[in-house]
């Protein structure tokens, strides 16, 4: 079977996947957060020429990102030029900055992160007032607002001028929330990989609070290392730390907190996949998945199917991206959700990825079967699947390349019904990513090498 998906926006000039990326002080300038605060004053919170008590506000957090402090005071003076306020989270994930903007009526939300991507990048995520994450339709309208040759926004003066105070204890609201949805820990050993991120102090403490001895790991926030060799997107030293303290389990995070890839007791690896292999079969048990289905992305491996019709679940597919997955499942009421990279969503609870709160979730399951990771684990086959990143120099056209085409083309012929290829560009990243799923992993290989060679021949090399 053949798929050839683009992310959303993928012409677009600012906004990717999530929100809006690059190389912080280089792609992401600290001129375009201004600019951009702006326009997000305009368009969530109004010209707020009201007396300052009835301003709405916006709040803004960010991760442990060098680049933080620089685009966070970009931001800043770009709202309160706009004449709206601002309270300044300080270091938290994404997913309390949603929360929290819902919880406290703000009128928007801004995290500052570049989520799993190297230390030189940062990003701007943004969100309405109720927690969500923008609709494509308002991105498409802040791209031309922002590159109209006239800023059309009001600047206020004097009194209208936007203020701003501090409010990281807010983060409390946040973590209380969590210990709600959580069993006890009494116990149970936890190893944690914070990824020198987000999550560096709040995770070990939140943990610990909730009875779990805790091993901590890449807990300084350490913005000038986050996500280097640790965290969700490399688990190996997270493994190691599971079999040599003898943990129950694993926990690791990225760089902003709305990832979670957890390792067992056995120190095996369990992805977002199995994640929701677990959580939706202890729903459906206990009859609780409204509508008896689940929604991923076509990137999720096919093993889900088996498990649903092992459990008498199905599972529906949406483009890459969370967010696609999170409307899915508004549009059809459906209470779980998730990518394979540890995106997962509990619909019912938080409209995002939470990687605390998912490993809150799957600690009940665990507690109140008493079972081990694995062995709930186990419930999820796997059918090989080889992932392959092409660092090009331009993604621009690579869709309609004829060389490409008839490639992904042989590659659909040789897989014959019994496999799936996936290629699509980032929407966050210069690459041009590759999936393959198929009975035969050696196949995949050869097939994935003879794919990638063609896509850098014809997009051309990413410069080093």
């Amino acid at each position: 079977m053949k798929t050839v998906l683009l992310g959303v926006n993928f012409m677009s000039k600012l906004f990717g996947t999530d929100g809006i990326r690059g190389l912080a002080n280089k792609e992401l300038t600290p001129e375009l957060a201004f600019k951009m605060g702006r326009i997000a004053a305009f368009l969530l919170g109004g010209e707020a020429e009201s007396p300052p008590a009835e301003r709405r506000f916006f709040l803004l957090g960010r991760d442990t990102r060098l680049s933080g402090n620089m685009l966070e005071g970009a931001l800043v003076a770009g709202i309160t030029s706009a004449g709206a306020d601002v309270r300044l989270l300080g270091v938290l994930s994404t997913p309390a900055v949603a929360y929290l903007s819902d919880r406290l009526g703000a009128a928007g939300a801004v995290m500052i992160s570049a989520s799993h991507n190297p230390v030189g990048d940062n990003g701007l995520k943004f969100f309405s007032g109720s927690g969500t994450k923008l609709h494509p339709e308002q991105e498409k309208e802040a791209e031309r607002l922002y590159f109209q040759a006239e800023d059309p926004f009001p600047r206020p003066t004097g009194a209208a001028i936007g203020r701003v105070w501090r409010a990281e204890e807010a983060v409390e609201d946040y973590l209380n929330f969590l210990k709600e949805n959580s069993p006890s820990l009494q116990g149970l050993k936890i190893a944690l990989d914070c990824a020198y991120g987000s999550l560096a102090k709040s995770a070990p403490r939140l943990f610990e609070e909730l009875g779990a001895e805790v091993y901590a790991l890449n807990s300084d926030p350490a913005g000038e290392k986050i996500n280097v060799d640790c965290g969700s997107t490399n688990p190996v030293p997270l493994q190691n730390a599971v079999l040599e303290k003898g943990a129950h389990l694993g926990l690791a995070f990225d760089g902003d907190g709305d990832r979670l890839i957890a390792v067992d007791e056995k120190g095996a690896v369990v992805d977002g996949d199995a994640i929701m292999a677990v959580y939706a079969s202890y729903l459906q048990e206990d009859n609780r998945l409204r509508g008896n289905k689940i929604v991923t992305t076509v990137l999720s491996n096919g093993g889900l199917e088996l498990v649903g019709a092992e459990k008498g679940f199905d599972v529906l597919r949406t483009k890459v991206g969370d967010r696609h997955v999170f409307r899915e499942m508004q549009r059809g009421d459906y209470v779980l959700g998730g990518e394979q990279s540890g995106h997962i969503i509990f619909a019912d609870l938080l409209p995002t990825g939470d990687g605390l709160l998912t490993s809150l979730q799957l600690l009940q399951v665990m507690v109140e079967k008493g079972a081990s990771l694995s062995s709930l684990a186990a419930i999820m086959p796997r059918l090989p699947q080889l992932q392959v990143n092409c660092a090009v120099r331009d993604k621009k056209g690579w869709e309609t390349n004829p060389r490409i085409e008839n490639s992904i083309k042989q590659v659909e012929e040789k897989l014959n019904g019994r496999g799936r290829v996936l290629v699509r560009a980032s929407g966050t990243e210069p690459l041009i990513r590759i999936m393959l799923e198929g009975p035969d992993e050696a196949q995949l290989q050869k097939l994935s090498r003879t794919l990638a060679q063609v896509i850098v021949e014809e997009m051309g090399v990413q410069p080093s």
